[in-house]
């Protein structure tokens, strides 16, 4: 008897079927994406967004329906660095999101997956490392790039990041407006909520962080700003 073939789409790698959202700020690589994304996967559509602003108002206006999938730059216009990914996974709720770029030295990458990134691919990779990475995230895994070398315990910063990921995205608000300086009464007006409801927010904030005042878990989320000195013109 003649086995049968495979299908193109029984050959792809499955995740739930949704739309994707890629954010990067350069045109022709978006496109790329694009057209990467179509070839490997049965989306239903492709989104796409040139900075993290556009790409947060993106996952707002879409509302309940999260994206299955996030292709993310780590240098932004409007942003730089690892901060970009946490307000992406606070906003994106339990979609895997993916790094994309071409900065790919361990610290970073190390980083990028202690602040809950689900891969990291090196930008310009060939479709088939897509198509890796598509089925790694699909079967439940982590992917991580060929001749990465992971940290044995993790150093200070990957524990910040792992803490800082671990708020939820109105944890993680108000966190941004207590280093913005701001008290509670003018953190409960900013966000329309009780003050009380912040005071409770800032007690799970602290607890989460590991610190008992407020001005530490400042300290603990200016530490995350390590990565906004990665060096200029790399994307």
């Amino acid at each position: 008897m003649t086995q049968a073939h495979p299908t193109q789409s029984e050959t792809r790698p499955a995740l739930m079927r949704g739309w994707a959202l890629i954010i990067d700020d350069h045109p022709l690589f978006c496109d790329a994406l694009e057209l990467t994304l179509s070839a490997l996967d049965d989306f239903t559509e492709v989104v796409t967004a040139d900075c993290l602003e556009a790409g947060l108002k993106v996952l707002a206006d879409k509302g309940p329906s999260g994206p299955a999938l996030v292709l993310l730059d780590l240098n932004l216009p409007d942003v730089s660095g690892l901060d970009g990914l946490i307000r992406i996974k606070r906003a994106a709720d339990k979609a895997p999101v993916v790094i994309v770029s071409s900065m790919t030295d361990n610290a970073i990458i190390n980083g990028a997956i202690a602040a809950g990134a689900s891969g990291f691919v090196p930008k310009h990779s060939g479709r088939a490392v897509f198509k890796d990475a598509l089925a790694e995230i699909a079967s439940g895994g982590v992917y991580k790039p060929a001749g990465f070398v992971e940290s044995a315990k993790g150093d200070d910063l990957e524990r910040v990041l792992v803490r800082l990921s671990s708020l939820t995205n109105q944890q993680g608000r108000i966190l941004e407006l207590i280093c913005e300086g701001k008290l509670n009464k003018q953190i409960a007006f900013d966000l329309s909520i009780a003050e009380g409801t912040v005071k409770a927010h800032v007690t799970a904030i602290m607890r989460k962080l590991g610190v008992q005042r407020r001005t530490q878990a400042v300290l603990v989320a200016q530490e995350a700003k390590f990565f906004n000195t990665l060096p200029n013109g790399e994307t």
